[in-house]
């Protein structure tokens, strides 16, 4: 086990590795940041910032130099990275699960080969692959396999004509052609597993998107859409997944349910957005349960003691016409029950998570109200 004072190293400078950084503080450990942007939300608190590309040796050496463990905050740290600081010190996660969830066809095939639900869905490496495809795949999404997220990289095909367009603008990058379900609604779990396999997950979230972003999580059962059947299977197939990872820390889980029946749609090996909700609603929040889980410490109690309603603040909002100016939070700030967290970014812009708030109550319907007029309030268009 690893004890307050030591220093602890976070690979990554965003909002979730800003919100690590608070954890281990409040745990009495000290953090490194190694990000590339000289304005990293985390490297603004983390006790120090080395400002360099992931791959720059000699700040992975001096890290080494001084952190006892080392975790990621998102999945596109190069693995080979996590490797390297793995022949000296604890990495966790691997950098083995890292590399299956940061690739959408290792991950696609790490769930087919291990019989858990996922849609149809076919490999495109070349443009001649497209014309293989069954047409019963179609309508689809086209993603990229690396690097997209919150519904970039990705383009909605009905046919092969418009899948090879798409393929064309991505200038041949691997992509996954998926079917697109008919979806009833989505959902997450988020768990924290440690070295001797113990696993806490988090109450079930239902998540609501908009332009491919997550707008609000509800973790509220009774104002959520998902029936308890399937949040239990959920968590089941979520804890399974991370036992075949070997997972060590911190995940996210995403889920389709279409039709009544639950697929998985993407993993995260990291904290995730829809998990913001245990910082103000859960015995032991998902940063601390990732703090706990490198230093393995036994895993805190991660139940809720309130239903929870989170929504992202998004760039969109320091936008007025052509004024860019920052929000007037003094709706928010009305509700006794809202809990603000800004993330300490530079600047704004539209698509950009900039923050989010959470509406406690133990009352479900009450907290997901009140959250959907705060939304409102603030100037969230529906």
């Amino acid at each position: 086990m690893i004890y307050p004072p030591a220093t602890l190293g976070m690979l990554g400078g965003g909002q979730l590795g800003r919100f690590f950084v608070a954890a281990a503080h409040e745990m009495g450990y000290q953090v490194w940041v190694l990000d590339p942007d000289p304005k990293s939300p985390a490297g603004k608190i983390a006790d120090r910032h080395l400002c360099v590309s992931y791959d720059d040796h000699a700040a992975l050496d001096e890290f080494l130099s001084a952190c006892a463990a080392v975790t990621t905050e998102f999945e596109n740290v190069p693995a080979a990275t996590l490797e390297y600081l793995a022949k000296f010190i604890p990495v966790r996660p691997n950098a083995a699960a890292v590399a299956i969830c940061q690739q959408r066809v290792s991950e696609k095939n790490f769930l087919r080969d291990n019989g858990f639900p996922h849609g149809p869905y076919r490999e495109i490496k070349v443009a001649e692959d497209l014309l293989s495809v069954p047409p019963t795949l179609f309508p689809a999404i086209l993603k990229i396999a690396r690097f997209g997220y919150d519904g970039k990289g990705q383009a909605v095909v009905e046919n092969v004509t418009e899948a090879q367009q798409a393929f064309a603008q991505f200038k041949g990058e691997t992509c996954v052609l998926e079917q697109r379900l008919q979806l009833d609604y989505e959902i997450s779990v988020v768990l924290a597993r440690d070295a001797d396999g113990h696993v806490r997950t988090f109450p079930v979230a239902e998540n609501r998107h908009q332009r491919g972003i997550l707008d609000l999580s509800i973790a509220a059962p009774g104002a959520s859409a998902a029936t308890a059947e399937l949040t239990q299977l959920a968590e089941r197939v979520a804890v399974e997944i991370s036992a075949k990872l070997g997972y060590i820390g911190t995940m996210g889980v995403e889920f389709f349910v279409s039709q009544g029946q639950l697929f998985v749609n993407e993993m995260a090996p990291r904290p995730h957005n829809s998990g913001h909700y245990t910082i103000d609603a859960c015995v032991s929040n998902q940063f601390e349960q990732q703090v706990r889980a490198l230093c393995g410490l036994p895993l805190g109690d991660s139940q809720a003691h309130s239903a929870a309603v989170m929504v992202n603040l998004l760039g969109d909002l320091w936008y007025h016409g052509e004024t860019y100016r920052e929000p007037d939070w003094s709706a928010l700030l009305a509700v006794p029950n809202l809990k603000l967290h800004l993330y300490g970014k530079h600047h704004a812009r539209p698509g950009r998570k900039m923050g989010h708030f959470t509406v406690i109550d133990n009352d479900p319907e009450r907290a997901l109200a009140l959250a959907l007029q705060a939304r409102a309030a603030i100037g969230i268009a529906s």
